[in-house]
Formats: C-alpha cells, sequence, structure tokens
C-alpha cells in the first residue's frame, strides 16, 4: 500500500516543476503573452517562492514574546529560569539517533569459549537441561556435607554434646534486667555448660553505649576481665555481662576465625578484672567487684570447627561455573541468587539461632518474599534488560557475580566503614561516621551523573527521572509521618537504586551486582524489617532522654567502726508519672522503692560497706514508671578511702533492653 500511494500521489512541488516545463516548451509561441495573469512564472521557481518570508518587511518577533503564551501561567518565573528549564528538557530528551548499549567483549574467543564447548559436545537441549540438573544436585549435596561437618561437635566428657550459642549471648542482662539484687540472674556460682560459638564473634559490639563502673564502652565487644598478666586461661575471670563467645575468643578458648566450643563456669563473686587485648579483642577493666563471674576450663578436648569459610569456598567455585557457562539471563539470575541467599542464611551471615532447624526455619520463612522480590527485579527493574544477550562470559562472571559476592558478604566486605545504622542518632556518637557518609554521597553522585549520561544517550532519561520522582515522594511522605521514622536497611537501599543499573554497560553490570548483594545479604541476615519504625524501635537501649534525679549533696557518710555507711537523699520527682526511684550499686540494681507504698523508705538510701573494703563503688539512681526504670545517672564514686565523688551531668547509657538483641543464658547444670 505504502509503495502504490507514492506512485499515485503528486506532491505540490511536481505540479510546479510540470508547469515550469510547460511554460518553457510554449516560449517560442507567439502566441503567448508573459504578462497574462494565467502565464507561468519565469523569472523565479516554486522552490524560491516557498523560501521568501510572508511579509520581508516586518521585524521578527522577540524570543521572549513567542515564549508568552507557554509561560502564561509562570510569569512569575524569571526568563533565565524559564530558558534554562526549557534546555534541561531538550537536553534530558537524548540525542535524536539515541543508541541501546550492548556490551562488546574484550577477548571474545576466550570468552566465548566455554559456550563454544556446550555447543560442540552438548547440541541437544535436553541433554543440557540433564546437566544442569545435576550440577544443580551436586552443588546442594556438596554443601550439605560440608556444613554437617560444622553441625557434628564432638562430647564433652562430664559435660555432654556443646549447645550452640550466638555472639551476643550473656549470663547477666544489662541495668537493672536482673531485678534486685540480680535474683532473677541466679544462681550465680556452681553452675555451667559446654558451649559452641560460631566464627566471627569479635567483630560483634554493642550498638549503644555500655556502662561499666564509670566507664561507657560502645562499637566494641561487652568484655570485661581477662586473665592476669601472663596469665593462663584457666586464670581468665570475666564479669557475667561480658560476651561469653567474645570472652572465649579473648581467653583463646574458641578462635576467631573457625569458632570452636569450650565450657564455661560461674563462679560468683569476684573482684579487680583485669582489662587486655588479646587475640584481636580489648576488654575492659573494672576495679570494683560483681556478684556474677564466669571463666572457662582449660584442657577441654572437644572438635568443633565453623564450616562458613568452606561452605563459601564451594558456592563461590559452583556459581563462577554455573556463571561461565550459562547464556540464559533467567537461569544465571535466578540460580545464583537462590545459591547466594542460602550462603548467607546458613554460612557466612547467619541470625542468631539456637539449633540449625530453626535456622532453617527462620530462613525458609523469608525465602519465599525474597524469590518473589527477585522475579520483580528481575523482570521489571532492569535485570533482565543487562543480562539479555550478554555473551562476554568473563566480563559478567567478574563484574556482576563478583560485585554480588561482595554486597552478599558485607558484614566483612565493608565492615571498615564507621557506620552501623544509617540514623541520625548512630551517626552523631559514632566517630567517623559523618566523614564516611559524606565520601559515600559523593562517590553516589559520580556514580548518577555517569549513569544519567547513560540514560541520556538511551533516551530513557525522562521515564528513569519520573520513577525517581516517585521515589522521592515517597521517601519526603514517610520522613513527614508522625511518630514514625524512615530507616533504609539493605533491602531497601538495593530496590531504591536497582533501576537506575537497568542498562547493559560494564559500569551497571558492577553496580548491579552489588546491588543484589545488598539484597539478599539484608534479607537472609535481618529479614523483612520495616522501613517505618517507632522511635522506641529505633533507640534499642539508648538513653529515653527522661528526667534525672537530683540528687541532694552532699551525702551523708559515717566512716565510724567497722562498718562505713553513706545516706543519699533526692528532690521530689518532676512529675506523678514517676512513682518510684532505682539505685544501682556497681552496675546491680540495689535499691527500688516507690514513693505510694507506706512500707518503702522511697526519700533516702543508705548503702553499707566494711571499712576493710578496699574498692571503689559507683552509684546511680534513675526514677521509676511503674515497673520501668528511666535514664540512670552517670556514675557517683564512693571512693576506698570513704570519700565521695559526684556524678558528672547528664544520663548514664544503660538500659534493660539491648539494641543488639543479645540473649541471656538460663542454663542450670
Amino acid at each position: 500500500m505504502g509503495e502504490h500511494k507514492d506512485e499515485t500521489q503528486t506532491t505540490i512541488r511536481d505540479v510546479g516543476r510540470q508547469g515550469t516545463t510547460a511554460a518553457a516548451s510554449a516560449s517560442g509561441s507567439s502566441t503567448t503573452v508573459a504578462d497574462h495573469p494565467d502565464a507561468p512564472i519565469e523569472a523565479a521557481t516554486i522552490e524560491e517562492l516557498e523560501e521568501q518570508p510572508a511579509d520581508i518587511s516586518r521585524p521578527p518577533t522577540p524570543r521572549f514574546i513567542q515564549d508568552e503564551g507557554a509561560w502564561k501561567r509562570l510569569k512569575w518565573v524569571p526568563y533565565p529560569v524559564r530558558r534554562f528549564s526549557r534546555f534541561i528538557a531538550k537536553w534530558a530528551q537524548g540525542p535524536t539517533n539515541p543508541r541501546d548499549f550492548k556490551i562488546e567483549p574484550y577477548f571474545p574467543r576466550v570468552q566465548h569459549a566455554p559456550i563454544w564447548l556446550l555447543d560442540k559436545y552438548l547440541p541437544n537441549p535436553k541433554h543440557r537441561l540433564w546437566l544442569l540438573f545435576g550440577y544443580l544436585a551436586v552443588w546442594i549435596v556438596t554443601f550439605a556435607l560440608v556444613m554437617r561437618q560444622g553441625i557434628v561437635a564432638t562430647e564433652i566428657q562430664g559435660w555432654g554434646t556443646p549447645i550452640t550459642i550466638g555472639c551476643g549471648n550473656t549470663y547477666w542482662v544489662s541495668g537493672n534486667g536482673c531485678g534486685l539484687d540480680g535474683n532473677d540472674c541466679r544462681p550465680f556460682n556452681g553452675s555451667g555448660f559446654a558451649f559452641r560459638c560460631p566464627a566471627n564473634c569479635a567483630s560483634y559490639a554493642v550498638l549503644n553505649p555500655r556502662a561499666v563502673g564509670n566507664q561507657e564502652i560502645i562499637y566494641q565487644p561487652l568484655i570485661v576481665g581477662g586473665p592476669s598478666t601472663n596469665g593462663s586461661v584457666g586464670s581468665a575471670v570475666y564479669r557475667g555481662d561480658s560476651f561469653i563467645c567474645g570472652a572465649a575468643v579473648h581467653a583463646g578458648v574458641v578462635s576467631n576465625t573457625q569458632g570452636g566450643c569450650g565450657v564455661v563456669n560461674l563462679i560468683g563473686t569476684q573482684r579487680n578484672y583485669n582489662g587486655s587485648t588479646r587475640n584481636g579483642i580489648s576488654s575492659v577493666g573494672f576495679d570494683s567487684y560483681f556478684p556474677l563471674s564466669i571463666s572457662f576450663e582449660s584442657g577441654v578436648d572437644c572438635m568443633s570447627r565453623d564450616m562458613r569459610w568452606p561452605l563459601l569456598a564451594v558456592s563461590v567455585v559452583f556459581s563462577v561455573v554455573l556463571s561461565l557457562f550459562t547464556t540464559s539471563p533467567a537461569l544465571f539470575f535466578f540460580a545464583e541468587f537462590v545459591g547466594l541467599y542460602w550462603t548467607v542464611g546458613l554460612a557466612t551471615d547467619p541470625p542468631n539461632y539456637s539449633d540449625v532447624p530453626t535456622l532453617i526455619s527462620v530462613e525458609l520463612g523469608r525465602f519465599l518474599p525474597a524469590m518473589f522480590t527477585a522475579w520483580v527485579m528481575y523482570d521489571k527493574m532492569g535485570v533482565r534488560r543487562v543480562l539479555n544477550g550478554l555473551t562476554a562470559q568473563v566480563e559478567k562472571t567478574v563484574l556482576w557475580l563478583g560485585a554480588c559476592w561482595v554486597g552478599a558478604l558485607t558484614n566483612y566486605t565493608f565492615d571498615f566503614i564507621p557506620i552501623q545504622r544509617l540514623t541520625p542518632h548512630d551517626l552523631d556518637q559514632q566517630p567517623g561516621a559523618r566523614a564516611a557518609l559524606a565520601i559515600i554521597i559523593i562517590l553516589l553522585f559520580v556514580i548518577v551523573a555517569s549513569q544519567v549520561w547513560f540514560f541520556r544517550q538511551e533516551g530513557r532519561l525522562i521515564r528513569y527521572l519520573k520513577v525517581y520522582a516517585l521515589f522521592l515522594g515517597g521517601i519526603i511522605v514517610c520522613l513527614v509521618l508522625p511518630d514514625l521514622s524512615l530507616r533504609i536497611h539493605h533491602y531497601i537501599l538495593a530496590l531504591l537504586l536497582l533501576p537506575g543499573t537497568s542498562m547493559q554497560t560494564r559500569p551497571s553490570l558492577l553496580y548491579q551486582g552489588l546491588l543484589i548483594g545488598f539484597f539478599v545479604n539484608g534479607i537472609a541476615r535481618w529479614g523483612w524489617d520495616s522501613f517505618l519504625q517507632t522511635s522506641y524501635a529505633l533507640q534499642g537501649d539508648a538513653t529515653l532522654g527522661s528526667p534525672l534525679p537530683s540528687i541532694l549533696a552532699p551525702p551523708l557518710i559515717s566512716l565510724a567502726g567497722d562498718v562505713w555507711n553513706i545516706t543519699f537523699s533526692w528532690a521530689s520527682p518532676p512529675g506523678p508519672e514517676f512513682d518510684g526511684i532505682s539505685v544501682l550499686v556497681n552496675d546491680v540494681e540495689r535499691f527500688r522503692a516507690y514513693f505510694s507504698d507506706e512500707f518503702d523508705n522511697a526519700n533516702n538510701f543508705t548503702w553499707t560497706r566494711k571499712n576493710s573494703t578496699k574498692e571503689n563503688e559507683y552509684f546511680r539512681f534513675a526514677w521509676m514508671e511503674g515497673s520501668t526504670s528511666q535514664d540512670y545517672t552517670m556514675a557517683g564514686t564512693w571512693t576506698d578511702e570513704g570519700n565521695w565523688i559526684d556524678m558528672l551531668p547528664g544520663p548514664s547509657k544503660v538500659k534493660a533492653r539491648s539494641s543488639d538483641w543479645n540473649e541471656r543464658i538460663d542454663l542450670k547444670r
């Protein structure tokens, strides 16, 4: 139809040419009158007339008047701004002839070699399918056999099979979590059990300051005590609120890289805990006493090993081979996604668990929604576009898969960055966090600028700018919601940035693989945590900002006789909601009274000790609201000589609940 239409239609220009030709052929006739109105034009062609303006005497219209109609509702916008906006809008549309980027492999004969081998020796699709099933089955069986070696631990004579505990398990809960005099955390001695620790417990740290006497520690393992100078494992004594696995690494009982097992004993009240740096962990000293202490059996014969590194090696090798010999984008993506997920969830960065069946149950609950999200990322967020038609097998393996493993192992690969959580509270209190965030923002700006240029060259910039405008609008809405705070988790960051990698370039391969790894690590380790959280959930065991008791100075001190005593009094509470007071002595709650109880003496507190006690004692005070304690004061010190040192202003960072979710060991043997 198109060709017929072109042949039958005659343009105005063709008519003009025919008229000119006819006039030329008739010019010799004497009957032609040159000035006749219907006579053909000889002096000028139709083309020349088309190029002439309608009214050459009329001056050109100024540009700002031409644009008046389009901007008549925005007359208040300065003309330079409007002009720049038009320029940006035109620039964003991209070139007249946009291009789709495709990766042309370096050394194509080398990168196409795996595909050539498959085509030569396995041309039958059915044979390839059976080979794929067999390969995946071997991967799964090998992974399971290696993992089984890490599950099995030899029995310890007299103690039985070691019990698996997490890096944050303790005997003692911080603050007043163990109740008055620590009775909720009994027994204090004469007990113990055989334990088994995972690897990498040296990096398990408290995320909010934790009080130890008049000290506060943060962003390091909570370990108080250790061996005496040049002492053996058997001489290592730790406070009961120390992380058991971290203390075991510090004492040399287990390895940080391979984990291990041992026996921990409760040894009751101990004094003068020695701080030291051993096996890559620094412990804190404490120059007073604590009612619950732990030590480790020396010479325990136990075979146990954390198999995360062998399991990682197995998955890396199998994933690399699969990547080299796979050209199907769907097969490559989903097989690698599943392999990464289970490697992270079961080996390299598992959540806290007590036994393997519980761990598998937790990961299965997260896996199904993760697979649905994986399909969305593949089909709707640019993964298919990047991988489709990609034959650079080596570059795909190095850039996409390599970056994906780097992102999935973020607990190791990015552990050096001094940012634990993207919250204003953490950025304020963690040294170097703001500088690190500034560097990350600069890098992101450079990456975004380069990706914008690529999108413009493909003519897709405006569409993706609209997508990110929706993202930005959603973030703004989340920020203004009352009583809720926005928390950007690993998986949220990956989902936000992933559409910006939907083009087949080498940088996009790298960025996309890294983001997929972030997503896998975030879900397998932490689950589908909400991106909108209450202030209480984000706060963890940080201070509440509540009023602090005002201690009337000076306290009354009596040093007469064999028993010394010190008496504290305080001003009235600032509001009726504060109906009681709590006092910690050496980080143990020793006094709790309520103002409305006639049997409680809630106006003062007297503490006694023998004059032979040559140790400092540390006191903290907090208002009670029902059964919940508010912020405690900083520690005041009653010295070994009987003198009182006032507490510094401000709250003490000690609460009963921990943001790192360490659990108390409650085993009696």
